[in-house]
């Protein structure tokens, strides 16, 4: 059943005028769920307001000034493991080249050299075999399973722009 206008009718308190009230009604005699909306809000508004006790504002200010201080300090205890766990990785990553450098120059030259060197040729060799793939590959994928790899490329690229417009548009709405 389509409860719409009607829940916006009486969540908004708006002022109906005769079509209106009339249409209201006759929903009000067959939906149950409208009727019950209707008797929540007059409990609701029959209901008395109680008044705080003394000192509420000045005890809820201390205790969420308090939640502010300790949200804080687990905030920096959080930092402060992560830096010194981040730091000791490091350290524990660096050891060896520590080692070598402060143990010999020379050994620490010729190995940083020789890592260089085969950085270098393990790139080399990778984009021969690239090259060579791509020289290959056409002869043996036909024309439509092309076709369908760009198609399906293309379509992740148009997902992961939709997804990066999403997430960087600026929200509507109410603000705080």
């Amino acid at each position: 059943m389509n409860h719409q206008p009607f829940e916006g009718w009486l969540l908004d308190d708006k002022y109906l005028n005769a079509a209106e009230k009339r249409e209201l009604d006759t929903h009000l005699r067959v939906c149950t769920h409208c009727t019950a909306l209707v008797e929540t809000g007059l409990a609701l508004r029959s209901a008395q307001v109680v008044t705080p006790a003394a000192d509420f504002t000045l005890r809820f200010q201390q205790r969420l000034a308090a939640q502010k201080i300790a949200e804080r300090r687990h905030r920096l205890w959080g930092l402060i493991v992560l830096i010194i766990s981040g730091v000791g990785l490091l350290g524990w990553l660096a050891a060896p080249y520590i080692y070598a450098f402060l143990s010999s120059p020379v050994e620490w030259l010729t190995a940083s050299i020789g890592y260089f060197l085969f950085v270098f040729t393990s790139l080399q060799a990778f984009s021969e075999i690239l090259r060579v793939l791509a020289r290959m590959a056409p002869n043996f994928i036909p024309p439509y399973a092309w076709m369908v790899m760009l198609s399906a490329l293309a379509g992740l690229g148009l997902i992961w722009v939709v997804s990066i417009w999403r997430f960087s548009r600026k929200p509507q709405g109410v603000t705080v």
